[in-house]
């Protein structure tokens, strides 16, 4: 599906927030790298679709109603085998009944286990004076404790993607801090000018979440994503 089928077919339903599977969708149409991520309905699906992608693979329940997918005990990872992916989704599909009897499970999305990297988190928020603003900075706990991210007013370009990442606290860490693989800034600078470019000229997206996005020496992917519709259009 397109852009726009996703959100027309997302106002048709009612509701505002996307699935992961649509999020990465909207993502990659927009040029943004995202891990292939592929949806599976029963536990017999989830095993063929690990098949074609690979052992390791990642399990997460995909739920409009459930946002906080890992508290609901809706995320399995490094799973190597069917037997291990079947036992997962029964696993998954018990425990967020559990966490909410009341939400539309739709099934669980399958994608394979990525290489982990450095963890950044970037999205967009809509402030009511500025309008949409985007965001960049370290994943983990420089955003849940340090609150160590930068802001930018859509539109932005390469240089202010560049100063954006000047900013955070953390920066050099992305330079490969202590022997660890370095961040390919390019690539995050690049994904940061495609969001907002896609932001600009996407009228009623409310709030984005890409996180977290894993970097590498060469590359990066958004692993995790979320995107939230406006109330109105």
């Amino acid at each position: 599906m397109t852009t726009a089928q996703i959100l027309q077919k997302a106002r048709q339903e009612k509701r505002q927030v996307l699935t992961e599977i649509e999020a990465k969708q909207i993502l990659g149409e927009a040029g943004i790298p995202c891990t292939q991520t592929v949806l599976a309905p029963t536990k017999e699906k989830a095993v063929s679709i690990a098949e074609e992608l690979g052992y390791p693979v990642v399990l997460k329940v995909s739920s409009v109603d459930i946002s906080h997918k890992s508290d609901a005990g809706g995320v399995k990872v490094n799973l190597k085998n069917g037997g291990e992916v079947e036992e997962a989704f029964e696993a998954i599909m018990k425990s967020c009944r559990a966490y909410d009897s009341k939400a539309n499970i739709e099934g669980v999305s399958v994608q394979p286990m990525a290489r982990p990297g450095t963890e950044i988190i970037m999205g967009m928020i809509k402030d009511k004076s500025f309008g949409p603003v985007v965001m960049f900075g370290l994943g983990g706990i420089f955003v849940e404790v340090l609150k160590d991210v930068s802001f930018r007013i859509v539109p932005i370009d390469k240089e202010d993607a560049v100063q954006m990442m000047e900013e955070i606290q953390g920066r050099k860490l992305l330079g490969g801090y202590r022997g660890k693989e370095p961040a390919d800034k390019e690539t995050l600078q690049k994904m940061l000018v495609k969001l907002s470019d896609f932001v600009d000229a996407t009228p009623g997206i409310e709030e984005i979440d890409m996180n977290p996005v894993f970097a590498y020496s060469e590359g990066a992917a958004v692993v995790d994503a979320r995107i939230i519709l406006s109330s109105e259009e």
